[in-house]
């Protein structure tokens, strides 16, 4: 009876791992998505930066994807930050604009359109 008891608690605990990993993937996914979901509080500059983030997961290739990665995250903690700023953030909206404008043509590669 012992060795039965011992054999269950023991498959119980294996079954566990796969679970309890799985648990861990989709916490740390949803803290990334959290992170690349900040707002900027302005919808032009959200807009575009979910735009580029979707055309880099979906289009660019994996060789390339970490620098435009990068870029991203440097620009929208750039534009967070200016969005703190009462006087930056007036002019942020033709900002995103004008860098939706001239990230277009180096996207359009890929096949992204904006």
């Amino acid at each position: 009876m012992r060795q039965a008891t011992s054999k269950a608690v023991a498959g119980s605990s294996a079954d566990r791992r796969p679970v309890l990993s799985l648990a861990a993937g989709i916490a740390l996914l949803a803290g990334v998505t959290t992170a690349h979901a900040q707002s900027t509080g302005i919808a032009a500059c959200d807009d575009f930066l979910t735009k580029y983030d979707a055309c880099v997961v979906s289009k660019v290739p994996e060789a390339q994807r970490a620098m435009y990665k990068t870029q991203i995250d440097q620009t929208r903690k750039a534009w967070v930050d200016m969005a703190k700023n009462p006087s930056a953030k007036a002019t942020m909206e033709s900002t995103c604009k004008q860098t939706l404008d001239a990230t277009k043509a180096s996207l359009t590669a890929y096949g992204c359109s904006f």
